[in-house]
């Protein structure tokens, strides 16, 4: 598996990866036993964010096996609810002692592996790429996962550690923010 940023070439690999993971696309059973993806991500919008160095992918000989978005929140045109809603509660959130607001951070996520590769450390790939391509330039990736997404839960949380930072609602649907330090 090579670990990469994506390009533009990447766009419509990724977009397709992205609808067929997408919290609309599945019935509620897929959802509580994979998890799912959620917000605007077309090909366009894909395309922009790879020409922008924004997104990571793992490339199992020339095929899109997973994708991962790091970005500068508080840069972004048109944030969807859960960013603008991660972005309200910087103050009451904390990252090592200190409100977010106050601290360097990249948004991770989102992150989505394609099925046929989940299990095989396609997504431990990609953040562990994320954090080194982090390093120097934040303190700390940040990543909100909407309550009742068990499976991302046990991703990052359980499996990679990140740590929890408080619970915050946008557009009537409550999320965790969780962290990891990029500056290892």
């Amino acid at each position: 598996m090579d670990y990469r940023y994506a390009t533009e070439a990447d766009a419509p690999a990724m977009a397709a990866l992205f609808a067929a993971n997408h919290h609309d696309a599945l019935t509620e059973e897929q959802r509580a036993a994979q998890g799912f993806v959620q917000g605007a991500f077309d090909e366009a919008a894909l395309s922009r964010m790879a020409r922008g160095g924004e997104l990571l992918v793992a490339d199992d000989a020339g095929r899109v096996a997973g994708l991962l978005a790091v970005s500068v929140a508080q840069d972004m045109p048109a944030p969807p609810p859960p960013v603008l809603g991660l972005l309200r509660a910087q103050d009451t959130l904390h990252w090592r002692g200190r409100p977010l607001g106050e601290t360097r951070w990249l948004l991770y996520g989102p992150v989505v592996v394609d099925a046929a590769h989940r299990g095989h450390g396609v997504a431990r790939g990609l953040f562990t790429m994320a954090v080194a391509e982090a390093s120097g330039r934040a303190e700390a990736l940040v990543a909100f996962i909407e309550v009742g997404n068990l499976p991302s839960w046990r991703v990052h949380v359980d499996g990679f550690g990140m740590t929890p930072l408080g619970d915050y609602v946008a557009a009537d649907r409550t999320y965790t923010a969780v962290a990891a330090p990029a500056d290892a």
